[in-house]
């Protein structure tokens, strides 16, 4: 009698556990972004084949964030033109992501000035990127205060940026790149190297007939 019992609460269990799996995925389904959905129509552009994934992250200011074709920005990204909806901006280009680029979950892009990701880039989870930085350069104000300074981010194209890594105003990537995993970057960095650190420096680059040799 208590096998039977036990057989049926196990069976009533993996029956629920099915039903639970099954809603999460038709939840996640409807409440992505894709580029036919309204949602889709906030932003500057949304090209086909791209889409934000459930549960999306915060969102304002749509109409200053352009995404290219076939680009996957992950669960839980924050996306933010300005700190607030309705926030006057300096333009409508604010925030430009590539194609084919793929953007970690968990990662914010806050951008105030203009920030330029490029296409076939991939990025680990918990990446920040911003353009935008506290002052601190009067004594007498709280820093939080004190207005902030912006400086333009480009990140080339074929770079992977590793998990929980933070790309601070000012910074310009090249191309094909690899940011190690918890770097913090800022400066500018010339195509095809590894950098790596906090702060973060080039640890290897890319030597025609060499291959990647230590700097």
């Amino acid at each position: 009698m208590v096998n039977a019992v036990s057989q049926s609460l196990e069976s009533l269990r993996v029956v629920a556990s099915q039903g639970l799996e099954a809603g999460r995925n038709w939840v996640a389904r409807v409440g992505l972004i894709g580029f036919r959905d309204p949602r889709a129509r906030r932003f500057r552009s949304f090209g086909k084949g791209s889409a934000l994934m459930w549960p999306t992250g915060v969102r304002y200011n749509e109409h200053a964030i352009a995404i290219g074709e076939d680009t996957l920005i992950g669960p839980n990204v924050v996306l933010s033109a300005g700190m607030a909806p309705g926030q006057e901006l300096l333009s409508d280009q604010i925030i430009e992501i590539g194609s084919r680029t793929l953007i970690g979950r968990g990662s914010h892009i806050i951008g105030h000035w203009h920030i330029s990701i490029g296409d076939d880039i991939q990025t680990g989870p918990n990446v920040y990127i911003t353009d935008q930085n506290h002052s601190y350069e009067d004594l007498d104000v709280p820093i939080g205060q004190q207005i902030p300074t912006e400086a333009e981010v480009v990140i080339g194209s074929g770079s992977w940026l590793g998990a929980n890594v933070v790309i601070l105003p000012g910074s310009h990537i090249g191309e094909h790149c690899v940011v190690a995993a918890g770097a913090v970057v800022r400066g500018e960095f010339p195509d095809r190297v590894v950098i790596a650190g906090v702060p973060a420096k080039v640890v290897r680059r890319y030597v025609e007939g060499q291959g990647w040799v230590a700097p």
